[in-house]
C-alpha cells in the first residue's frame, strides 16, 4: 500500500501519532480530509429518522457533487454519441470522454493511453482477460492460480476457462488472519502455470496483499499476472508501472464515480496480441462479408456505445481524488479502522473475521448466535448502513466456517462519531437478539 506525501515521505502505514512526529504539516492535511464530508450530498440525509451512517463503501462509494454535476452537464449540454460524428456536439462529447482515458492513464501511471480499455467494471475487465488472453494461452493440463480470498468475479471466469480448456484451477490457501500463505504460493508456481489472478485488497477481509512481490515471483517463471484492484484504488495510490502487473482491473463506483464504468489496464504487448472480446460498432476499421479489420488499441476492445455520461463522471471522480493527499487519506482511514477494530472487538460475543497485519478500511464481524442479516436489519433501523452476507466471496466464508458476516467499510468521509454509532448499534443488536 503506497501513500507518499509531496515531500516524498512514505506515510502509508503510519498512525496519526507517528505522523505528528515525522511531519506536523500532515495534521492540517488530515483536517482537510475530515472537511471533505460536505462534498457528498447523500450523506446529509436521514434514514428511519436517524442521521445516515454510511458504512458500506466496499460495496459502492458515495459521489461528490462535482461528479454528479459533471454527469448532469453532459446530458444537459453535450449529449451526443462519440467517435463517429463530425458535428459540434459529437466532437465535444468525444473530447470530454477521451480526456478521461488520459486521466486514467496518469492515475494508474500506465505507459500509454493505448493500455487503457474502458469496460463496465472490474468484473467485465476480468472476463475480457479470461476470454481473450486466457483462451489463447491456456490449454489442457495448464494451471491458473488464484487465492483463497477472491471475489466471485475473480473465480468464476477462470473456472469457466478451465472447464472449457481442461486446465486446472489452483488456489493459494490463507491463514486464520486472512493472509496469503506465501510459501504455498511459491509451491504452486510451476512450469504448468499460465496465469496468476489476485485481488489487491480483499473486499471481505480488508487484507492488503503483497502483490508486487507476488508479481515478481510469477514473472521469474514467465507467468503473467492480473490484479483485481477494485478495492485498492479508493485507499491508495496504485502505480501499475511500479507493480509491473500485466493487467489491472478497476471500477469507477468504488472510487467515488458512477456505476457501470471501469477500466482494464493491460500491457500493450498483451493487448496488441489479444483478439477482440466482443464484436460490433467502434471496434472495427472496416467490415465486409468476407473480412473484418479490427480497430487499433484500445478501441478494438470497446464494442458499442459506451456509458459516456458515466465515463465523464469517472473523470470527475479522478480529478477529485487527485486533489486529495492520499498519504493523509491513508493515515486517516487507518486511524478509523484501528478505532473501530478496538471498540467492536471489545464487545462480548463479537468476533472479527480478517485480522491481517496489513488491512484497508474493512471490518467484518460476527456475533455469537445472531445471523448477519439480523445484525444488518437492526443496524438499519438505527440509520446505519452496513453490508451483510457472503460479500460475493463464499469460499472465504467457508474457510472461516461461517455463513456470512456483517461488514462495515470506511471511506475518508466517515468519522469516529459514526463508529461510535456503530458500536452502540451492535450493543442494541445484542440487547434485542442476544
Amino acid at each position: 500500500m503506497q501513500g507518499y506525501s509531496k515531500d516524498g515521505t512514505d506515510r502509508t502505514n503510519m498512525t496519526k501519532a507517528d505522523i505528528d512526529v515525522v511531519a506536523p504539516d500532515i495534521i492540517e492535511k488530515l483536517d482537510r480530509v475530515k472537511g471533505c464530508r460536505h462534498h457528498f450530498p447523500l450523506l446529509r440525509q436521514r434514514v428511519n429518522g436517524k442521521a445516515l451512517v454510511y458504512l458500506d463503501n466496499a460495496a459502492t462509494s458515495q459521489k461528490p457533487q462535482i461528479v454528479i454535476d459533471s454527469m448532469m452537464r453532459y446530458y444537459q449540454e453535450e449529449n451526443s454519441n462519440i467517435h463517429r460524428g463530425v458535428h459540434y456536439l459529437s466532437e465535444r462529447a468525444t473530447q470530454a470522454y477521451e480526456a478521461v482515458r488520459s486521466k486514467v492513464q496518469h492515475f494508474l501511471n500506465a505507459a500509454s493511453r493505448r493500455e487503457i480499455v474502458f469496460v463496465r467494471g472490474t468484473t467485465e475487465a476480468i472476463n475480457l482477460v479470461a476470454n481473450s488472453y486466457g483462451r489463447n494461452h491456456v490449454e489442457k493440463g495448464d494451471e491458473v492460480i488464484i487465492s483463497g480470498m477472491e471475489h466471485h468475479s475473480n473465480i468464476v471466469p477462470w473456472q469457466i476457462l478451465c472447464q472449457e480448456t481442461g486446465a486446472k484451477l489452483r488456489v493459494i490457501p490463507i491463514n486464520d488472519d486472512g493472509e496469503i500463505l506465501m510459501d504455498e504460493y511459491e509451491r504452486l508456481l510451476t512450469e504448468r502455470t499460465k496465469m496468476v489472478a489476485l485481488v489487491h485488497v480483499s473486499n471481505a477481509l480488508g487484507t492488503i496483499n503483497s502483490v508486487k512481490q507476488m508479481i515478481g515471483l510469477a514473472h521469474e517463471r514467465g507467468v503473467p499476472v492480473l490484479i483485481d484492484g477494485a478495492q485498492a484504488v479508493p485507499h491508495m495510490r496504485v502505480d501499475v508501472s511500479d507493480l509491473d502487473c500485466d493487467f489491472y482491473a478497476i471500477s469507477s463506483h468504488k472510487v467515488f464515480g458512477p456505476t457501470g464504468v471501469g477500466v482494464l489496464y493491460g500491457k500493450e504487448k498483451h493487448l496488441e496480441a489479444m483478439p477482440p472480446y466482443q464484436g460490433g460498432g467502434d471496434m472495427i476499421k472496416s467490415v465486409t462479408f468476407e473480412k473484418t479489420i479490427y480497430n487499433d488499441l484500445p478501441y478494438k476492445f470497446e464494442a458499442g456505445t459506451p456509458n459516456i455520461g458515466g465515463g465523464i463522471g469517472f473523470g470527475a471522480a479522478i480529478d477529485y481524488v487527485n486533489n486529495m493527499d492520499m498519504g493523509a487519506v491513508a493515515a486517516y482511514e487507518r486511524d478509523l479502522l484501528e478505532y473501530a477494530t478496538e471498540n467492536i472487538s471489545s464487545i462480548k460475543g463479537v468476533q472479527i473475521i480478517g485480522t491481517a497485519k496489513e488491512k484497508a478500511s474493512v471490518l467484518s464481524f460476527v456475533i455469537d448466535g445472531i445471523h448477519a442479516h439480523d445484525i444488518g436489519t437492526i443496524l438499519d433501523s438505527e440509520g446505519i448502513a452496513v453490508r451483510t452476507g457472503h460479500h460475493c466471496a463464499q469460499p472465504v466464508m467457508q474457510r472461516f466456517g461461517i455463513p456470512a458476516t456483517a461488514r462495515a467499510s470506511f471511506a475518508f468521509y466517515n468519522t469516529k462519531e459514526e463508529i461510535d454509532a456503530l458500536v452502540s448499534g451492535v450493543h442494541k443488536v445484542i440487547e434485542v437478539l442476544g
